[in-house]
This record gives structure tokens, C-alpha cells and sequence, in this order.
């Protein structure tokens, strides 16, 4: 649990950095205290003695990525959930970068934490209780906004859940409802532009006030937030965050980045290279990998986990939050993912599970836009009723549908060397 109350919310914003840095020392040696104990981290702390006296210190802690703490069967949670399974509470997924998805975890207490780091992206976004929040969103097992659902019911504000329904309907349920306040993901907000439009429904002039975004790139994107906040005739506030490691971002009062919650939080700043293959730290304004330590979630502590995610960060700044700032928000990823309806999607994630559907038929993924919603589509050379069970496949693990469309055998290209089976339309 934070050590602010609501109202002094304002004031953490505005810790010096020795006062920060104290801080965070001392929830870190917590956290690594517990993580002692913990199966997966016993052999990687064992070096480590505690308690640790300065913050430079965890340098010397292994970096944790990603497909370390992947389980090695498929439904089984991440290696870094190691308490006894009674005492977890909340059950989510990742979505899944080794073609299945990563089950993960949270304690009661972890779940409060995890409210804790929302109550940073509420009182960014002047939540209180006279609101009513469209929770424009699938509540399937992704993370997703289950935890700003509860924060925000929390608050005391009205949630009103818009999952299992057609865009028509949540337009009118935000219309009925008098909502003030949407979450959704950045292309979704613009889709319901689009259908609106269609409807002849002026969302301008609707009580929406405030979107909260998140899922992918785009709330601090000048182009994208400009679109949403004309379309809406809303402010637009982003937020970043991930099952495996927690809700870390907020957007910045300017709508031009994101602030990392490091009362939550260690950040660092590191560049990845031949010369730096364990990293080296980057200056102000330098882009790098945002590397996180998560200060309040014990029962699946991540230390020193690479997000994967690029950045331009700052320390040393103006803005009337006090924590680090990242200008232009998440910059890209450190690999080839794709964003397709909000869910994260690797290429090596589809290859995966066609591989693991038919270990030598050729495929293809097609990526295309359609009005504002980016689509995936697999060709592959199987015959009807084979594409309809690899479809089911793709609904199973990544939980979303996969169009499957079956070619004639010998169509698609061969490769000799890298194979190069992604066509992205969007580009065109």
C-alpha cells in the first residue's frame, strides 16, 4: 500500500529525489527480502546481501527478460508467482510473445498495490466521485482496465461495465448513462469516431470529458491524441502498463508523455548494444530501454525486468510532477510486436501456434486497417475444416479471432534464408 492518502497524492508528485530515492530504497529491500524466498529467485539473489544501502546497488541484481519467467507448460503461471497458490486472488494473462500466453497473478494485497499505481492515472485525470466511466473494453483475462475498473469504483465513482456489446450500443450506453469519463484503447476511441459519424451521433457534444487510453502507443502521440481529443471534444489522458509488471505510467499534465509512478517504481534508463551487452546507463534525453523494478507487488516480484519498450527519459525537468518524465510516452518496442484491437501480437507468437497447430504448413500474416482498427489475417495452405481449428487455436491462445483463410498448397513463397511471411497492408 502507498504510504499517501488521496489528498497527498499532490505531494508525492512534488519528493525531491533523495526523499524519492529513500524511499525507494526501502521498499526495495522489502521486496528483495521476500523475493529471497522465492524458488525463481533464489539462486539469482543468493549473491545479494542485505539490506542494500544505496540505490547502485541493484546494478548488481540479474536483469530479468521476459522468457525467463515464462512457464514451461502452457497454463501454468510465470516462474516469479512462487507463493502457494491459495493465497492468490486475481488470475490474468499476458499475450503471450512464445505463442502462448503467460498466466499471472495477485495476492489481495498485490491487487491493492496494483489500485495504488491507479490512483496516480485518476488523479491525473481530476477523477472524483461525481463520475461515471465507460469501460469500453472486453474484460476477458488480459489485464486490460480490470484494475482501473476497481480503482475507479473505489474513488466512488459510477463504472459502468461495456464489455460484451457492440460499439453501437456502448455509444448509446454513454449517451444514456451520461458518462464523463471513457477508458478504452487509443484505435478504439477513434473507431467509435468513425461509427458515430456514421450514427450521426456528435460525440463533441456528449458529457465525456476525459478518455483514460492505454494498451498501445498513441495517448502521447501528437497525431493520434489530436484526432481523439477533436473527435470527442475530450481531453485525452495516457497510461502504460503490463501484466507482468504493473500499472507504472501516467500521463503528463501537457499530454505530451507519460510519468513513471516512482513511488511505485525504480526506473532505469539503459542502452543495449555489442559493446554494452548487460547495458549501460543512458543520460537524459537519450533514447533506451525503460528497464522496472516493481516496489509492491510480492507475490510475483519483477526486478530489474526489461520491458522491452524505448524511451526518451528525463530526470532533470520542468513539469509539475516531479517524477521521471518520458517525453513522447512508450517511443516503440525493441521488437517487432504488433497491436491488433488493443491485444499485443508477435509474429513469432502466430508462428508458434500455427507450428504447433501443423508443423510444415506455409502461412502468411496479412495486417490491414479498417476504418480506424487494425486487423490480422493468416492465409495458410490447409484445407477448410484445418483453418477452422487453427482459428480456434488462435481464439484459445492469444483470446481473440484470427481470421484463417486456406490458399491453394504451393501459393505462398519459400524462403531459403530469413523468412519473411508478415505483410503489412498499413504501410500501403
Amino acid at each position: 500500500m502507498s504510504a499517501f492518502d488521496d489528498q497527498d497524492l499532490s505531494l508525492a508528485w512534488q519528493l525531491d529525489r533523495p526523499s524519492l530515492e529513500s524511499i525507494q530504497l526501502d521498499r526495495l529491500n522489502g521486496v528483495l527480502s521476500q523475493a529471497k524466498s522465492m524458488p525463481f529467485y533464489r539462486d539469482r539473489l543468493s549473491d545479494i546481501e542485505l539490506p542494500l544501502v544505496s540505490l547502485e546497488q541493484l546494478q548488481s541484481v540479474p536483469l530479468l527478460l521476459k522468457h525467463e519467467m515464462m512457464p514451461a507448460a502452457v497454463g501454468q503461471p510465470g516462474q516469479i508467482f512462487g507463493l502457494p497458490r491459495h493465497q492468490y486472488v486475481r488470475y490474468h494473462q499476458t499475450s503471450g510473445t512464445s505463442g502462448f500466453p503467460m498466466p499471472v497473478l495477485d495476492s489481495a494485497e498485490d491487487w491493492n498495490w496494483w489500485l495504488e499505481c491507479w490512483r496516480h492515472v485518476l488523479y491525473a485525470a481530476d477523477v472524483t466521485e461525481k463520475d461515471v466511466a465507460m469501460m469500453a473494453f472486453s474484460f476477458g483475462p488480459f489485464i486490460g482496465f480490470w484494475t482501473a475498473s476497481d480503482a475507479l469504483v473505489q474513488a466512488g465513482a459510477l463504472v459502468i461495465p461495456g464489455g460484451g456489446v457492440s460499439s453501437e450500443t456502448r455509444l448509446q450506453m454513454i449517451l444514456d448513462q451520461q458518462c464523463t469519463l471513457v477508458c478504452c484503447t487509443p484505435t478504439y476511441a477513434l473507431h467509435l469516431v468513425a461509427v458515430a459519424e456514421r450514427l450521426s451521433i456528435d460525440l463533441a457534444s456528449s458529457p465525456v470529458t476525459r478518455l483514460i487510453v492505454a494498451g498501445e502507443p498513441g495517448g502521447s502521440r501528437p497525431a493520434i491524441r489530436s484526432r481523439i481529443e477533436a473527435g470527442w471534444g475530450a481531453m485525452v489522458i495516457d497510461h502504460s502498463g503490463a501484466s507482468e509488471i504493473g500499472a507504472w505510467g501516467f500521463g503528463s499534465r501537457n499530454g505530451k508523455g507519460l510519468h513513471v509512478i516512482e513511488t511505485q517504481f525504480i526506473a532505469e534508463r539503459l542502452h543495449f548494444d555489442e559493446d554494452s551487452p548487460n547495458g549501460r546507463l543512458a543520460a537524459d534525453g537519450e533514447e533506451a530501454e525503460l528497464v522496472l523494478t516493481g516496489l509492491g507487488r510480492f507475490g510475483g516480484p519483477a526486478i530489474r525486468y526489461r520491458t522491452g519498450d524505448v524511451v526518451r527519459s528525463y530526470v532533470d525537468h520542468q513539469h509539475d510532477c516531479k517524477f521521471m518524465y518520458l517525453d513522447g510516452g512508450v517511443l516503440g518496442r525493441c521488437d517487432d510486436m504488433m497491436v491488433i484491437r488493443g491485444v499485443n501480437v508477435f509474429p513469432s507468437s502466430v508462428e508458434a501456434i500455427v507450428r504447433e497447430f501443423d508443423a510444415t504448413a506455409e502461412f502468411r500474416m496479412i495486417v490491414d486497417r479498417v476504418g480506424q482498427m487494425d486487423t490480422l489475417a493468416v492465409e495458410a495452405e490447409l484445407h477448410s475444416e484445418g483453418c477452422n481449428g487453427l482459428a480456434e487455436l488462435f481464439q484459445k491462445r492469444l483470446a481473440m479471432r484470427v481470421d484463417v483463410r486456406p490458399v491453394e498448397s504451393g501459393s505462398l513463397p519459400r524462403f531459403e534464408a530469413k523468412s519473411r511471411r508478415l505483410v503489412d497492408h498499413r504501410k500501403d
